[in-house]
């Protein structure tokens, strides 16, 4: 009979994160095994030759700092999207605090913008430290409902082809 690592600590199918070295706190994320990397919504993103300049979030939600931050270590990578497209995607290394335990990973910097959740924690976090219940989590419920709902909305309505 298998037996639960204690070690591993469970967390549901979306969770509330920080990144304590922005001062960033209570952040939703979106818990994702599926996805190989975790992600951050990342906006007017300048990269030269040896930095890279980020705005994370948007304007319109609570935990946007307006503050840019800028990297000297980052790389670039390419994601195959849930969609089966092919980004190219700069990645840097954050400190993210969930449940208590602080971990340094990569993260891609994606426009979160149209998701619920503007942080999507994958495999590269998960992997050995947690253990995922989706029954359980800080679920954002009526956001999720209205995505749905707009979503559901877009296959309803014919296009103008079909009329």
């Amino acid at each position: 009979m298998a037996t639960e690592d204690n070690t591993k600590k469970t967390i549901g199918r979306a969770e509330r994160v920080a990144f304590p070295d922005f001062g960033l706190q209570d952040i939703p994320a979106r818990i994702d095994t599926g996805a190989k990397t975790s992600s951050i919504w990342a906006n007017e993103i300048v990269a030269d030759r040896d930095t890279l300049r980020v705005l994370f979030f948007g304007e319109d939600v609570p935990y946007y700092t307006g503050r840019h931050i800028v990297f000297d270590t980052f790389e670039t990578t390419a994601i195959s999207t849930s969609t089966g497209e092919v980004q190219k995607r700069y990645k840097v290394r954050l400190l993210v605090k969930i449940k208590g335990k602080k971990i340094r990973a990569w993260f891609t910097l994606a426009d979160r913008s149209t998701q619920v959740y503007p942080v999507l924690i994958g495999r590269n976090v998960l992997l050995g430290k947690f253990v995922v219940d989706v029954k359980k989590g800080k679920v954002l419920k009526q956001e999720e409902q209205r995505r749905t709902e707009t979503l559901q909305s877009k296959i309803d309505k014919p296009s103008e082809e079909e009329s």
